[in-house]
């Protein structure tokens, strides 16, 4: 008797044991086949190219953006954004007072101010910033609108200085305040250097059921973070790629000697020549339009070594253009060489964006969805 029990038993445990496997089989499938429904996405560049901008946008954009305990997080990053660029300023200053040879007094703070920019280029140093508050807010805004950091901030591209210092120096005062919460736009120019991978996953259409669903991985763009890189490379539907158009004329931050348009053009033509990339539609974002708009009419174009033979023919918006499209060609001359003639098929197109104008990331990302849907459909031999 106690022997048929135990075999009943057996067989009971047996018949759950299936139905459990059966359950863990279906919902493997399903998550399977709501895998393959997602489309992966590569925001590659080097640093400062404003990719983790772009990414800040799509949350915005399509995501619920940040909530308050997420706009709080970045407090302490928008502070340190403060210091840093009063520090970066008031020292290139005294450097250029310094080693100048001409007009050396244009670099000299008005006396009144000289002890406050040293407190503040000491604080802006420490590796524990103070909290931001309204009288050094003050302070920092008193240096900042000195005739001597005023001119020194004209040579803001000999400078590490991030882009986001003259919007954080003019509002210094509020982002001081005791019940400061950052707004979105704040989080939007904030500088934080992206380390490790981060992902969102989103629709570009309102209807999200309607719409393909899309996987966005941002890695850190700086050299020594590049390594991480490998890890997403399989399975991708396209890589977005940006490039700043307005460093032509800057240096890498981890390395002074090296040109940051030269660095993405040599990236760029890295990633071409990836293996697991010869199938895959690649989107070149040329960044930082708004920059480059009101840089290039001042600064030539040639001072980068890869631009040397472009000769300007007009000037103001005629010239920008000219510009822009020269700066185009050859990125898709770079593109070209990298590309077997038997994968001429893939998607590559070229977008000129201002990751700060959410207009623009909005429209960019409509023009994307539409060209990946339409090469998908190719593929599937439906057009």
């Amino acid at each position: 008797m106690g022997a048929l029990c135990s075999k009943e038993h057996h067989i009971a445990e047996e018949v759950g044991e299936q139905a459990q496997a059966k359950v863990i089989d279906s919902r493997i499938a399903q998550e399977a086949k709501a895998e393959k429904g997602i489309h992966k996405l590569l925001l590659l560049g080097a640093g400062e190219s404003g990719k983790s901008t772009i990414f800040k946008q799509l949350k915005v954009l399509f995501q619920t953006g940040f909530d308050d305990m997420e706009r709080r997080s970045y407090i302490p990053a928008i502070h340190a954004n403060v210091y840093q660029s009063i520090k970066i300023l008031h020292d290139a200053s005294k450097e250029f007072a310094e080693t100048e040879e001409e007009n050396t007094s244009k670099y000299i703070l008005r006396s009144e101010n000289q002890v406050l920019g040293e407190k503040l280029s000491e604080i802006g140093g420490l590796s524990d910033l103070w909290p931001l508050t309204e009288e050094l807010a003050l302070n920092i805004q008193t240096v900042w609108m000195d005739p001597a950091i005023q001119t020194t901030f004209l040579r803001a591209s000999e400078l590490q200085l991030p882009d986001c210092a003259h919007f954080f120096m003019e509002h210094a005062l509020r982002l001081a305040q005791p019940n400061y919460t950052p707004t979105q736009e704040d989080i939007l120019y904030a500088r934080v250097r992206t380390t490790g991978i981060v992902e969102i996953e989103f629709s570009p259409k309102e209807d999200a059921k309607k719409g393909e669903i899309y996987r966005l991985f941002d890695v850190g763009g700086q050299r020594n973070e590049r390594r991480k890189w490998i890890h997403l490379f399989d399975g991708v539907t396209a890589v977005i790629f940006c490039a700043a158009l307005s460093e032509y004329d800057q240096t890498l931050f981890e390395d002074e000697s090296k040109n940051r348009m030269m660095e993405a053009r040599e990236l760029f033509d890295w990633i071409l020549k990836v293996p697991w990339f010869q199938r895959t539609s690649f989107l070149l974002f040329l960044n930082k339009f708004d920059i480059f708009e009101k840089k290039v009419l001042k600064v030539p174009l040639s001072v980068c070594e890869w631009f040397k033979d472009y000769k300007p023919l007009t000037t103001g918006k005629q010239e920008i253009e000219h510009a822009y499209e020269f700066v185009k060609r050859k990125f898709e001359e770079v593109y070209v060489q990298n590309t077997p003639k038997d994968k001429v098929d893939r998607v590559f197109q070229i977008y000129r964006t201002t990751a700060l104008d959410q207009t623009v990331v909005k429209k960019t990302f409509s023009l994307v969805d539409q060209a990946l849907t339409r090469q998908r459909l190719i593929d599937a031999g439906l057009l």
